[in-house]
């Protein structure tokens, strides 16, 4: 097993189903009245949060208690950043108390890259950083349609997939591009020109295969998956569309949209999601809408992330002893 998770650029289809594999065993263990299992008892998890999160952080605590670790949660207004200690003094000073796991949400992209290259001792888990990846994100919405497919001959594998709304600025796009490139799917990226870089499709990043599509009717023609992305507001320097008004007119998903996708098609949002923006209420809390399984789903994926780099095991290979 690897010892950091810092994307899923790089991850091999065996890779990713590794993990969807581990993860669908601890469903099992979120869905008992005891929802407790010993594997990581001993081991010592630091949640390093340096940017605000609910549904990241919480889900990767309750994943680290579940496995019975000692979990430390550490944010931004706790740490010694504030006094203006740098980053990699922190990390060392962590590091110094000898936990096992350190998960790291940063603004800056490459944050946990930068951390994994300097420390030794300790795997580094990606919770989010900048623009960059959110891997733990695209494997639990990975493992949601795995449930949601499992009756299907190819699983989640030939599906078309539709990625709309901010893409310029979020990780959880690039990380699911690159999940679903590894799974040989076809990705549509659909949005206005000024959120869908065309270098997107420069051979260095995702390439070809992708299609950058700016009519949402079009983008959406065949989907098996529509993925909803979040305005982000907070990475936006520069004014990216004429109003978030005529943006929701042209961009966003709701039922008529909907109307051109494959009759099966289910819906995901990463949350937290502005209704009537990016999604509209009636799609977000309809049937094709998957988005609460995306959370039930969050925390076992963190399960099997910690577990995998505290014990480079898969679940079975623990069993065994």
């Amino acid at each position: 097993m690897r010892r950091h998770l810092i994307g899923i650029e790089g991850l091999t289809k065996e890779d990713i189903y590794s993990y969807l594999n581990n993860a669908a065993t601890f469903v099992e263990v979120s869905e008992r009245e005891l929802k407790k299992v010993p594997p990581l008892r001993g081991k010592t998890i630091v949640n390093l949060f340096l940017e605000p999160s609910t549904r990241t952080r919480v889900s990767f605590e309750i994943a680290g208690k579940r496995l019975s670790a000692d979990t430390i949660n550490v944010g931004a207004s706790d740490s010694s950043i504030t006094k203006g200690e740098t980053l990699l003094d922190t990390a060392r000073t962590l590091q110094a108390m000898a936990p096992d796991i350190i998960v790291m949400r940063h603004k800056e992209s490459g944050a946990p890259h930068f951390l994994a290259k300097h420390l030794e001792k300790t795997s580094i888990v990606n919770a989010g950083d900048g623009m960059h990846e959110h891997p733990t994100q695209a494997l639990l919405d990975l493992l949601t349609l795995k449930h949601h497919f499992k009756e299907r001959s190819a699983g989640i594998e030939d599906l078309t997939v539709a990625i709309v709304g901010d893409i310029r600025h979020s990780r959880v796009a690039r990380s699911n591009i690159w999940a679903h490139l590894a799974l040989n799917n076809r990705i549509n990226l659909v949005g206005p020109p000024t959120l869908i870089p065309e270098e997107f499709r420069h051979p260095r990043l995702f390439g070809e295969k992708i299609n950058i599509i700016h009519d949402l009717k079009t983008g959406l023609r065949g989907a098996d998956v529509v993925i909803c992305l979040r305005m982000q507001l907070e990475r936006q320097t520069d004014k990216f569309v004429p109003s978030l008004e005529e943006y929701s007119q042209e961009y966003c998903v709701n039922e008529r949209a909907l109307q051109a996708a494959n009759p099966g098609c289910v819906v995901l949002h990463p949350g937290p999601a502005n209704r009537g923006l990016e999604v509209s209420s009636a799609v977000l809390d309809g049937a094709q809408s998957l988005m609460q399984k995306q959370v039930n789903f969050g925390v076992a994926v963190r399960m099997a992330v910690l577990f995998a780099l505290a014990t480079g095991k898969t679940v079975s290979e623990g069993k065994s002893e």
